[in-house]
């Protein structure tokens, strides 16, 4: 990949902090591994169980790294969580993550896991995130 070319990235996301991102709620996408991405790049959501659809995109802004003490710091009062939440999802972790998302696109109606498989031969969905590329067919859901 061209390194002036932006990135897709499709990203596992649970139900209730989706909700959170697309409803403005949640600035910051909090993550203990990160993809390669960087400004400009965009994000596929796809919410996990029960949900189980794609449901729109994200663009990255920025990303902030650190100590999970530096990262809540940074960017604790955008994460969409408590403190409490956030230092459980830290736990034992040395390096944490904060993706700054802007410009959240919700799909009208979000696609299902079985449409998604009936449409893309072989779709699996992320356990965390995996990279996609413009000429998927996922870009004939989500414009």
């Amino acid at each position: 990949m061209a390194a002036n070319k932006e990135k897709y990235v499709l990203l596992s996301i649970k139900p209730e902090y989706a909700e959170k991102i697309f409803n403005g709620d949640k600035k910051i996408e909090l993550r203990r591994i990160c993809p390669k991405i960087r400004k400009g790049d965009l994000i596929y959501v796809y919410v996990s169980s029960p949900v189980k659809s794609l449901m729109g995109k994200i663009k990255v802004h920025k990303i902030f790294s650190g100590s999970p003490k530096k990262l809540w710091k940074q960017v604790g009062n955008k994460s969409g969580v408590s403190k409490k939440v956030f230092d459980n999802y830290y736990e034992g972790a040395s390096l944490g993550f904060g993706i700054l998302i802007t410009n959240p696109v919700k799909l009208k109606s979000p696609i299902h896991l079985d449409t998604l498989r009936r449409s893309l031969k072989g779709f699996r969905p992320p356990q965390n995130y995996y990279y996609i590329t413009p000429n998927q067919l996922l870009f004939k859901f989500v414009q």
